[in-house]
């Protein structure tokens, strides 16, 4: 009895990718701010690039607490929904050819977040990664931290706790 021959390696790197660029094209707002994920394998790195629109006050400068805010949910989000997505993709209940824009699975609901600003964001890029607390059926919590030219030195950090979709695409609870 042979055993089938694995994926080539480049194959099952398009098909990761194309899943994630259709999860984070399916949040426009990632657009507006300047945010790109990088991934290598299931890690995500969100990585918001520098504009001058981000600058909240032009004497210091420093990036804006609402463009800090956005840019720590839309990295708990994308970061929860890429969880869930990876495990449905890596265990064939789905198949990355058959995700559309219409396709693609519901994002879960912000219930609250929280953010802590640890120091000025500068004008430069900005890094930032999630961690999956707990992700059940209804319910997840993520923990966000991002930061700039070390990875060492925060400059802000978040929790948030969202409510999960069905796989019908409507909230329970």
């Amino acid at each position: 009895m042979s055993r089938a021959r694995p994926e080539p390696v480049q194959v099952v790197k398009e098909r990761r990718d194309r899943a994630l660029r259709l999860l984070v094209e399916g949040v426009p707002y990632t657009r507006f701010i300047g945010v790109a994920f990088d991934r290598r394998g299931d890690e995500l790195t969100a990585v918001m690039n520098f504009d001058e629109k981000l600058i909240g006050n032009p004497f210091l400068p420093a990036l804006h607490g609402g463009a800090i805010a956005s840019f720590l949910e839309v990295t708990a989000i994308v970061g929860l929904s890429w969880q869930s997505l990876w495990d449905e993709i890596e265990s064939g209940r789905i198949t990355v050819e058959e995700l559309t824009p219409e396709t693609m699975p519901r994002l879960p609901k912000t219930i609250d977040f929280t953010v802590d600003y640890l120091r000025s964001g500068l004008p430069r890029d900005a890094y930032a990664r999630a961690r999956v607390n707990r992700s059940g059926r209804r319910y997840a919590s993520v923990h966000v931290e991002a930061w700039q030219d070390n990875r060492d030195k925060l400059f802000a950090q978040a929790t948030g706790h969202f409510l999960m979709p069905t796989r019908n695409g409507v909230s329970s609870g």
